[in-house]
């Protein structure tokens, strides 16, 4: 008997992140690379716009990614999965950043490039006007840094950005005010 689906089926719905969790937990390592597949394209963007340096955020994407698989086993709950990334990455970011201080030249290869069917006047624009961002952001205090990206770039709530980086929300809604002033009057030239 054949176990191919007729042209009319569709593929099996993709497994939720506590049900990866899970199988992952108990040694499915396809279940895992799931997990990475699915979020290491917003770990290695925070990293990448923290760090100002691909290769500084592929590093630090692999090591969180390994030392999760390690741990998998002390995660409480199988749904806090994605909020436990979040967290890893920021502190290892941070960590790297009081690490390395002072603060190197950004590589702006992090940035995506303009689509190619813009215009070429605005694609030069475009790209200028992110390069002023990435400078920007390296200009903000780590704390800053982190909690502006994780708001703006990740859309995470005030109180789970809080968990993230060890503070309480007022914290966090303080250090993105300040992140957001002083964004605003570096980026003046471009509005």
């Amino acid at each position: 008997m054949s176990t191919t689906t007729s042209a009319g089926e569709h593929p099996p719905a993709p497994l939720d992140d506590e049900t990866l969790v899970a199988r992952a937990r108990q040694g499915d390592v396809r279940a895992y690379e799931q997990l990475v597949l699915r979020y290491q394209g917003p770990m290695f963007r925070l990293a990448s716009r923290m760090l100002a340096s691909r290769s500084d955020a592929e590093d630090v994407v692999q090591e969180v990614f390994l030392t999760a698989w390690r741990r998998l086993g002390q995660l409480q709950e199988d749904a806090a999965f994605v909020g436990w990334l979040y967290r890893a990455t920021t502190n290892r970011c941070l960590n790297h950043i009081r690490a390395r201080r002072p603060v190197a030249e950004a590589d702006y290869e992090t940035t995506e490039s303009p689509r190619a069917e813009t215009r070429p006047e605005h694609a030069v624009q475009v790209s200028a006007q992110l390069e002023a961002l990435e400078k920007a952001l390296q200009q903000l205090t780590a704390e800053q840094r982190a909690c502006w990206l994780l708001r703006e770039a990740h859309g995470r709530s005030y109180d789970e950005i809080g968990r993230i980086v060890g503070t309480n929300s007022t914290a966090v809604r303080g250090r993105i005010a300040r992140a957001r002033a002083q964004l605003a009057e570096v980026m003046r030239p471009w509005r």
